[in-house]
């Protein structure tokens, strides 16, 4: 999307297509979010999720859909201002749809989009997949002593409860 000052911008859908019919997509519409609900509810970084923080999620990210001819089968999301800065988080595969490469391949997809090239900074934070993003440069933090973070692991849970 490139504008000048002033003028319409009309969205442009990034897609990425693979011989074998899987599908890596910037549209937000073609979203199943029954399915990105699903699994972020679940898992270890958002669980217990509320479906409106997703829907809400969605609507200010840049938001990646993965698809086979079947249906959605991953998901990713960048927060970012699409100059300088982005961070990239949700990302994930279901999990009979992991094993076949699909993971790297959407994210060299995302990583693709002409949205987020040239950026200074391009975060992320993961548990266990360091080795997977280090093939894609991301690398530890050079000054962490730089960083701070407000930071509530229970958020969800605690909004259950009111």
């Amino acid at each position: 999307m490139h504008s000048q000052p002033g003028s319409m911008t009309l969205a442009r859908t990034y897609e990425v297509r693979r011989d074998d019919g899987f599908v890596a997509s910037d549209d937000p519409g073609r979203l199943d979010l029954d399915v990105v609900h699903g699994y972020l509810a679940r898992s270890y970084w958002s669980a217990g999720i509320p479906r409106e923080t997703v829907e809400r999620a969605v609507r200010n990210s840049l938001v990646f859909g993965l698809y086979s001819p079947e249906g959605q089968v991953g998901y990713a999301r960048v927060v970012t201002d699409r100059a300088s800065f982005a961070y990239l988080c949700d990302v994930f595969v279901l999990e009979s749809w992991q094993g076949r490469g699909l993971g790297k391949w959407m994210l060299e997809a995302l990583l693709a989009h002409p949205d987020l090239q040239g950026l200074r900074r391009f975060l992320l934070a993961t548990r266990d997949a360091h080795s997977l993003y280090a093939q894609y440069g991301f690398q530890p933090l050079g000054a962490p002593a730089r960083f701070m973070e407000r930071h509530d692991p229970n958020v969800y849970q605690s909004q259950a409860v009111r």
